[in-house]
């Protein structure tokens, strides 16, 4: 994989062209002292933990002459994992055999990776390239969540330019199918719990 010489982590998305608009626009300066801030170009612990938790992202790649393509991913939580401070990957379920993702990968390692926190109203966005890898067995069983019912058909390797997170502004709050019956089991467990304590003091007063 090959990736352009960049003077600033976030060239990788600032282009001449957007910084051209950045400037029409009255953003250049303040993101200008964002480039020497410099953003994130390998995993640290806040992105481990926000990684570790995440059970579904959106994966970009492009075609040879620029086409677009997004395509979401879930799994467990923590399915995409973390193989160095700069890799990411991931087994590549069977699904509709369109293969649209691996063949704009097999022309344009160029990918990206957007990964949404609704119940917490964070994202991340993840700059980088990627390729497939077919026939790497033990690879793809180390990656393969235990006892998730998938077929695995290959592993996607994610290498990081860069990496930055924004801000909470617009995302909808929403709570995963899940959590949300965990939270009402428990709620329901503790009024049983309560009002077992309630009827013992009852029979108490009866009886005294």
């Amino acid at each position: 994989m090959t990736t352009a010489a960049h003077t600033y982590a976030s060239d990788v998305a600032f282009t001449p062209a957007v910084k051209e608009i950045q400037a029409r626009k009255g953003s250049r300066e303040a993101y200008g002292r964002v480039e020497q801030r410099g953003w994130r170009t390998e995993v640290d612990e806040n992105l481990e933990a926000f990684l570790t938790e995440a059970n579904s992202f959106y994966f970009a790649t492009a075609s040879a002459d620029g086409q677009p393509y997004i395509q979401h991913r879930g799994g467990p939580k923590g399915f995409l994992k973390i193989l160095d401070k700069q890799t990411l990957a991931f087994a590549d379920y069977a699904g509709n055999q369109q293969f649209i993702t691996q063949g704009n990968l097999s022309e344009n390692p160029k990918a990206y990776i957007f990964v949404m926190d609704y119940a917490h109203r964070r994202r991340v966005k993840i700059w980088g390239e990627a390729r497939a890898v077919e026939d790497d067995e033990a690879l793809t069983t180390s990656l393969m969540p235990k006892g998730y019912r998938a077929r695995p058909e290959q592993v996607i390797l994610f290498k990081i330019a860069a990496w930055d997170t924004n801000c909470p502004q617009h995302i909808p709050q929403k709570f995963d199918a899940g959590d949300v019956a965990a939270a009402l089991a428990a709620r329901d467990a503790r009024i049983a719990e309560l009002e077992a304590e309630v009827a013992a003091l009852k029979r108490e007063k009866a009886v005294g």
